[in-house]
């Protein structure tokens, strides 16, 4: 399956790394990385994900990662994971 970002998702990414980077340039970093890491092995932990709290829908599910969750639709029609956003709680 192929990984697809939205806009909304890339905007309030930069948004959170942007606050982060003032705090720590080197945990920024680290939580970057590994953020991608957790998203390129989403296709194998896919089942271990909750429905998502924001939407009716159960093919949308999140990911919960160090305070942010990541909600995403599985689109097995196109063989694809569609990233729809990501929300920090702080």
């Amino acid at each position: 399956m192929d990984i697809v970002t939205s806009e909304l998702y890339k905007k309030q990414l930069k948004d959170i790394l942007e606050m982060l980077i003032k705090i720590d340039v080197d945990a920024t970093k680290s939580f970057k990385i590994y953020l991608d890491t957790v998203i390129m092995n989403m296709p194998t932990k896919v089942k271990k994900y909750k429905k998502s709290i924001y939407f009716d829908d159960d093919n949308i599910k999140d990911i919960e990662f160090q305070g942010c969750r990541i909600p995403f639709m599985i689109d097995d029609v196109n063989n694809r994971y569609y990233i729809i956003g990501i929300t920090s709680k702080g």
